[in-house]
């Protein structure tokens, strides 16, 4: 079970870098103003920041939960 969620978690990062590596101009090849006044105003790492705070936590939440039903089975 735990190379189950192991290759979930990276192949979910995987999926997320990849998503970030294509979110950074919009569709018509300008660069988005709302990113542009975010990151000129340093509030733009606080957002990254929010969101990889609640990305880990859910992470961590399944982790600890596949091993409480991984012990619940051996039970």
């Amino acid at each position: 079970m735990h190379k189950k969620v192991h290759f979930s978690l990276l192949l979910s990062l995987c999926l997320l870098f990849g998503l970030i590596a294509r979110a950074q101009d919009s569709t018509d090849g300008r660069p988005v103003s709302m990113a542009d006044r975010l990151r000129a105003d340093g509030k733009i790492y606080v957002v990254v920041a929010v969101l990889l705070t609640i990305f880990i936590g859910i992470i961590a939440y399944v982790i600890r939960l596949d091993r409480k039903i991984s012990r619940l089975e051996k039970k």
